[in-house]
């Protein structure tokens, strides 16, 4: 049953798109774009709007800066970058590496398992890919044990090797 399911499935998806019984509107049968060959927009205002939003977003991230260095009196060194001021919480660490974690390949590999084994397949993939996951939290937190001030790895050596 399931493989007659598949195949029906698979025949479904990939009939031509003039073919009866596709979900495709007639309209769009055989084209290759939506917008009939031509562009939305002229070139022109692509790039006004990549470079103004690229401007815009660097002359309010350096007037930001420049507010809490003369109001707050923050003071900007090497350390206060590294660390972002110590002031990461362990919710952002935690949205940070699931970030990182799950990106593009992952989400399409997890729906291709899916495909292949059902509603569990993505399951058993992440959970294979979790053991990196604690792993990493586990040894961060016997670097930080050891090292405490450390923010590179040449730090961590001179800490442990001296």
């Amino acid at each position: 049953f399931w493989l007659k399911l598949r195949q029906l499935l698979a025949r479904a998806c990939c009939e031509a798109p003039s073919t009866p019984g596709t979900k495709m509107l007639p309209e769009y049968a055989g084209k290759t774009t939506f917008f009939g060959g031509t562009p939305p927009l002229p070139e022109w205002s692509g790039w006004l709007i990549v470079i103004g939003f690229g401007l815009f977003f660097s002359v309010f991230t350096t007037v930001l800066v420049y507010v809490d260095k003369v109001y707050n009196k923050t003071t900007y060194s090497s350390e206060f970058f590294n660390t972002a001021g110590r002031n990461v919480k362990t919710g952002l660490t935690a949205s940070v590496i699931v970030s990182q974690w799950t990106w593009a390949a992952t989400l399409l590999q997890s729906s291709n398992v899916a495909w292949s084994y059902g509603v569990s397949g993505p399951f058993w993939y992440a959970s294979g890919a979790t053991i990196q996951v604690l792993l990493f939290g586990i040894l961060a937190i016997e670097v930080k044990r050891r090292a405490r001030t450390a923010h590179t790895v040449t730090e961590m050596v001179l800490a442990r090797w001296g």
